[in-house]
Formats: C-alpha cells, sequence, structure tokens
C-alpha cells in the first residue's frame, strides 16, 4: 500500500504510515485491516507490560500512558493500583515478535599460536 500522504511504501494493513504518521484509510474492495487487541507487551514493558500493551493499542507513546497511570495512582484513592494489578491479572500476554533473519556476520580467522 501506498501512503496518500508522503507517497511512501507501507504494509497493507497499516492504519498510521510508518514514516509520516499519516492515517491510512482503507478502500472497499482493499485487504482487510489487521484486528487489533488489547494484550500487555512483550517488548515494552517496565513491570508487567500493562503501560506498553495500552500504549500499543491507542497507539501513543508508552511515556505518556505511564504518567497517566501514575498519576491515578497518587489519587487519593488508589484506584489506578488496584486498575493496573487488575489489568495485569485480565489481559493476555503479547507474543514476542518473530525474530528478522539476518545473515551471519563473517568473523575474522585469528593465527592460532602453539
Amino acid at each position: 500500500m501506498i501512503c496518500t500522504h508522503c507517497q511512501r511504501d507501507i504494509a497493507d494493513y497499516s492504519n498510521f504510515c510508518y514514516f509520516c504518521g499519516a492515517r491510512q484509510y482503507r478502500a472497499a474492495d482493499g485487504p482487510p485491516r489487521a484486528q487489533k487487541r488489547l494484550m500487555r507487551s512483550s517488548v515494552d514493558r517496565k513491570i508487567g507490560g500493562v503501560c506498553g500493551g495500552f500504549a500499543e493499542y491507542l497507539e501513543v507513546d508508552s511515556t505518556i500512558v505511564r504518567l497517566i497511570w501514575l498519576v491515578a495512582v497518587f489519587v487519593p484513592l488508589p484506584l489506578g493500583l488496584i486498575a493496573y494489578i487488575i489489568a495485569w491479572i485480565v489481559m493476555p500476554q503479547a507474543p514476542l515478535p518473530s525474530p528478522v533473519a539476518t545473515a551471519p556476520a563473517a568473523t575474522p580467522q585469528t593465527p592460532q599460536s602453539v
């Protein structure tokens, strides 16, 4: 798929352009978009991956989500802490991303001393 804003090639299921961030709209006859699920992040995690999962789902920076959780924890009622623990228990863990296959680097051979 080609970005409508910067004309760069991006994945067919993308909601936003990787390069310019412009929203992508799918044509009626195009391929279906990938289904988004709320899952704990397995990559962007500090404690349980809850904030990283919310950030991936909402497509915002995880730092913003972490700051909101931090403010919610220090509100007079401990609702933020309780909500974090419940989300940690309820949200499933996202699978690890598949590694990208790269060619092994050539290692220089050193002469062995006797």
